[in-house]
């Protein structure tokens, strides 16, 4: 059998993989790599002229995408428990494609940016693009309805707009410009109290799927708030000025409310509801500042506030359990009590663990991100560790309890090399010029927004509030009893 690597290795253009071939060399060297790859590739685009043509994809077709070389269609599986391909919500932590192989990097985002587009409603979040007809039959997931969670949305346009500015690719930003509109437009429904952030539904309605949260969330919060600013950024690049001018104001909107609703002085709250759970000290509370700050987006938070809340999560969440041996668990409460509200709350995710070490690295904290990583690398690595080499879990518990292996998740780990290398992205990209904007540009541009929203809606049936597990073990016997 060939090994995934090999044809992986294959598809890299032969200018990159002297990277491959050559034996380790210096720290500097290594460090380069990442920098250099993604250079070629926005070298090449500009060499070619941004052209278009057209390839299938996602139903009966894909967005076109540039240059000459077809470089096909990507999958990876998401676990050994959990056989859907390019899970969306987990891709987001992996840095590891668009640093290594970026032009599939780019056509596994066009599939979900084609998806976007479809006209089922249902697609308007995609989970993953499937598992028994990849790319055709969509959503293998059945635990919850995805069309409500908050994150997916969120993490498309932030992940588009990433993978834009890193590779220069400006045909791949004008492609996907309309799903990143109507992604962003379909979220508008979720904003209950018209405060410009989303609320959660008092279920487990995002990437931490058996872990209940309610109102304006740290982690959910935080991506909306960088995604409106990265959806701002995407209109300048478009040159789609009045839905520029709209994005930015309710950006500013939204920043001040979610630090105004959360932030406690020393960390950022689990969520505002007021709830038992409500001042839990979430490990991945600054997801948003992460991603802003690898994107080149001016961060969520202010910085003394990022670096308190990554110092709280460090002593709480890392050193107050098992010494830091084990990486970050998800939960913990203030009294130093790990957090037992859920199965996941408990447990250590190292792609997590090793993300929250790349959001140090971004704000200047390389000890506390380096001491924080090595729980989880040495858990999963050293002799002493748990034993999960080469089959890295989707987490663990701090007995060494695991769920499924060989999981995408802690691909997380480049998102350190990403923050301890950065590549030069490329802010000044635009497809068309850049022109001044009027003060007329925000109230155009809610309107056009406002209008696509009330489009995008779910049915009315849809809008009740879910029914709770019971409900969620039904509907998935009932879909494998009769599927559509």
């Amino acid at each position: 059998m060939v090994s995934s690597c090999a044809v992986q290795r294959a598809l890299l253009p032969q200018c990159w993989r002297h990277h491959l071939d050559r034996p380790a060399a210096s720290k500097e060297r290594r460090l380069r790599f990442i920098p250099s790859v993604l250079a070629r590739r926005a070298h090449g685009w500009r060499q070619r002229g941004g052209q278009h043509r057209e390839r299938h994809g996602v139903g009966d077709g894909a967005l076109p995408r540039g240059g000459d070389e077809n470089v096909g269609q990507f999958l990876y599986m998401e676990g050994m428990e959990y056989n859907m391909y390019n899970t969306y919500d987990v891709h987001f932590y992996s840095f590891a494609l668009l640093a290594l192989f970026p032009e599939l990097e780019l056509s596994l985002q066009r599939d979900f940016a084609r998806a976007v587009l479809l006209h089922d409603p249902r697609l308007r979040r995609t989970h993953d693009v499937g598992l028994n007809d990849p790319w055709f039959e969509l959503n293998a997931y059945l635990l919850h309805d995805a069309t409500r969670w908050k994150d997916l949305n969120p993490k498309f346009v932030l992940q588009v707009y990433r993978d834009a500015v890193a590779t220069g690719d400006a045909a791949f930003a004008e492609a996907a410009w309309p799903a990143v509109y109507t992604a962003m437009a379909y979220m508008d429904q979720f904003d209950r109290d018209g405060d410009v952030v989303i609320e959660n539904e008092g279920i487990p309605d995002q990437t931490y799927d058996i872990w209940s949260v309610s109102g304006v969330s740290a982690y959910t919060g935080g991506l909306w708030v960088a995604a409106l600013q990265a959806a701002a950024a995407m209109a300048r690049i478009v040159g789609d000025r009045a839905a520029e001018a709209y994005f930015h104001e309710r950006h500013g909107k939204a920043r001040r409310v979610y630090d105004g609703e959360l932030c406690n002085g020393s960390y950022f709250n689990y969520d505002n509801s007021g709830g038992a759970t409500s001042s839990s000290i979430m490990a991945d509370q600054l997801a948003g500042q992460w991603y802003a700050r690898a994107c080149g987006l001016e961060p969520v938070v202010e910085e003394a506030k990022a670096r308190s809340a990554l110092a709280t999560v460090l002593d709480y969440n890392v050193m107050r359990v098992r010494g830091g041996a084990v990486g970050a668990v998800n939960g913990m409460r203030p009294d130093g009590s790990v957090d037992a509200s859920s199965p996941q709350s408990k447990e250590v995710w190292p792609g997590v663990t090793y993300s929250v070490a790349a959001a140090m690295v971004h704000e200047g904290m390389p000890e506390a991100a380096f001491r924080t990583a090595k729980g989880a690398h040495d858990a999963a690595w050293s002799k002493d560790g748990f034993g999960y080499a080469f089959q890295t879990p989707e987490a663990w518990t701090v007995d060494g309890g695991y769920r499924s292996l060989h999981y995408m998740r802690p691909l997380g780990i480049w998102a350190m090399q990403w923050a301890l290398s950065p590549p030069k992205l490329h802010k000044d990209l635009r497809v068309a010029a850049a022109s001044e904007e009027s003060p007329a540009d925000a109230a155009v541009g809610q309107a056009k927004f406002e209008k696509l929203a009330s489009m995008l809606k779910l049915p009315q049936e849809q809008q009740q509030q879910p029914k709770g597990y019971l409900w969620a073990i039904y509907d998935v016997i009932r879909q494998m009893a009769f599927p559509a």
